[in-house]
């Protein structure tokens, strides 16, 4: 299972802010060389995410946001992470299908892929993108850029996006991917972020991306299970468990009727909950 609760993003130009990184529980943290990197300092960002990554001592996953195919600097990026272990490639405004396989050509063997959707034309391609097999690991939804291509209005609770943020997560869903919701730019919202954290795991998504490590912990909030819905997975389980269940595909459990589906689903969230321990 890939827990992703939490992707913090952070340039890799900033020897300080990949120091704390090490000391930080994100389920994965990604050095930025692209949207947090001024072009004149694309080549030095480079080389300090190659050090960073040789280094090591990341807690959990690392990972390396590249510029976009066809920059000036993509090509240079691939070729400086190929010999590297790294967790994941994550690949901006990627388009059509074809960019996961020229990903793939240039990446090493075991890096993943995470495509970021952020364009009008990435939305007409979701089912397509979603469809091109290693190695791409999951969908990213890059909602500024997104915003910003589309036009749409301030909106506290995203309804512009809404359409689009169920697309994301259908199309990961169809095709095994991870879905990761995008940034929440406010720093000193706590309650916007828990609200949107909260919109996130409803819609389905596996996690968020943050911006600042004070955001880690409202997302490992809202993307992992509840005690009470741990508790409620737990009845299932042991109700299907009992010997007078038996064969049965639909079983009264207190006052509402549950399906085998319901089962699934419960193993699922209890798998996720271990995970998350």
């Amino acid at each position: 299972m890939d827990l992703v609760r939490s992707l913090l993003f952070l340039p890799a130009s900033n020897a300080r802010a990949v120091e704390k990184a090490r000391t930080l529980n994100a389920d994965v943290v990604v050095l930025d060389l692209e949207d947090a990197v001024a072009p004149e300092s694309k080549t030095d960002a480079r080389r300090a995410a190659v050090e960073a990554v040789r280094a090591g001592g990341f807690p959990r996953r690392i990972a390396v946001r590249v510029n976009a195919l066809g920059t000036a600097w993509s090509e240079d990026d691939l070729a400086a992470l190929a010999d590297l272990s790294l967790d994941f490639v994550v690949a901006p405004k990627v388009e059509e299908p074809g960019v996961v396989d020229a990903y793939g050509a240039r990446m090493a063997e075991g890096t993943r892929l995470i495509a970021m959707i952020e364009t009008p034309r990435a939305l007409m391609a979701l089912p397509a993108i979603a469809w091109a097999g290693e190695p791409l690991a999951g969908l990213m939804l890059g909602v500024n850029d997104l915003a910003k291509a589309l036009g749409t209005g301030p909106s506290p609770d995203r309804e512009p996006l809404k359409s689009w943020l169920a697309a994301t997560v259908a199309a990961a869903r169809a095709h095994g991917l991870f879905a990761i919701d995008g940034v929440f730019n406010r720093l000193d919202d706590p309650d916007g972020l828990a609200a949107e954290c909260g919109q996130g795991r409803l819609y389905g998504f596996d996690g968020k991306s943050l911006i600042h490590p004070n955001q880690i912990d409202a997302a490992h909030a809202a993307f992992s299970p509840t005690p009470a819905e741990i508790a409620e997975a737990e009845a299932v389980v042991a109700a299907f468990a009992a010997a007078d269940a038996e064969g049965k595909g639909a079983i009264r459990l207190g006052g509402t009727m549950v399906e085998r589906l319901h089962l699934d689903q419960a193993c699922a969230l209890l798998d996720r909950a271990a995970a998350c321990r």
